[in-house]
């Protein structure tokens, strides 16, 4: 079996799966990978199921050491590793001989790496997943929430991995300016008109105020008209406006419910994308619908199967 012992790492390192579900009605949250699609192809890359346990690797800082041969797969952002010193691009499966270091540097392009090992690290499942959540204490190499630190094992629940390359062109680009599909609902039909119109015809600037729990946009300010509402669920990306009308997407550690109205949601592949982006890179939003969104996941998702 591969072993890993962590020779670095930073509060940004966290082991993460597909999430929890089923218990949001409980108060906690679905944790999980914040760019799903990396640590899908991450897995695919292995032979591995979608949504087997890896590391999430967010800005870099992060280098480990094989006890053994290890074979294991990179997705997601460039953040220029290396092994042994000698560069190492994302979108592949490779083998980390005995004594060998990967390290993660920098990023260069996107914000967000994927390592995976043969059928996904092994961690306490709590809940039915070892998503680390810090707020709740959940998930992680310990049960507890806690991140990745120096001097930790991994293994692997596998003992081999498939040797493969993600083609170029099912390689996602993190390009400038990406568009966020957002499926228009909620009380989108109480904000302004031009609210409206600033919303899908504005750059927005991903602010520093940005974690796993929500990322706030900053624009023009939106105006709610609506009555009060009263606290509801939340929806993965969904798209909150406070009283100061910059608009906050919510991502995988968000609260279960809120009170602040709500222009719609980003669609699955949309989160993915936002995920990617560093602080202080512009955005823009396109409306869609809910039909278009699900043909556009079902289409990805029979091209990952295939």
């Amino acid at each position: 079996m591969s072993h890993l012992v962590i020779q670095a790492s930073t509060p940004l390192c966290l082991l993460q799966d597909a999430g929890r579900f089923g218990v949001r009605h409980l108060g906690v949250t679905q944790g999980g990978a914040a760019d799903w699609l990396s640590m899908a192809w991450a897995n695919w890359l292995l032979g591995n199921s979608p949504d087997a346990a890896v590391i999430e690797v967010t800005l870099g800082g992060l280098s480990v050491v094989a006890k053994v041969d290890c074979t294991l797969a990179l997705a997601g952002a460039d953040l220029a590793a290396t092994v042994d010193g000698q560069p190492l691009k994302p979108w592949r499966s490779f083998v980390l001989k005995q004594g060998q270091t990967l390290a993660f540097t920098r990023p260069l392009s996107g914000a967000r790496a994927y390592l995976a090992a043969p059928a996904g690290f092994v961690a306490p499942q709590v809940l039915g997943s070892c998503a680390t959540v810090a707020r709740e204490q959940l998930g992680g190499p310990d049960g507890f929430g806690r991140g990745l630190v120096a001097g930790d094992e991994l293994t692997c629940a596998g003992r081999a991995g498939q040797l493969r390359e993600l083609s170029c062109e099912l390689q996602p680009v993190f390009s400038a300016n990406p568009g966020l599909d957002v499926v228009m609902g909620a009380q989108m039909g109480a904000f302004s008109g031009q609210s409206t119109f600033d919303a899908f015809n504005s750059a927005w600037t991903l602010d520093t105020r940005a974690d796993r729990m929500g990322i706030r946009l900053l624009g023009p300010a939106l105006v709610y008209q609506g009555a009060p509402m009263i606290s509801e669920g939340i929806p993965l990306g969904a798209i909150q406006v406070p009283p100061d009308g910059q608009p906050i997407v919510l991502l995988n550690d968000r609260q279960t419910i809120g009170g602040y109205p709500r222009l719609g949601a980003l669609t699955p592949l949309a989160l993915a994308r936002l995920a990617q982006c560093l602080p202080g890179e512009g955005v823009h939003m396109r409306p869609t619908t809910q039909e278009a969104a699900q043909r556009q996941h079902v289409v990805f998702m029979q091209r990952f199967v295939a």
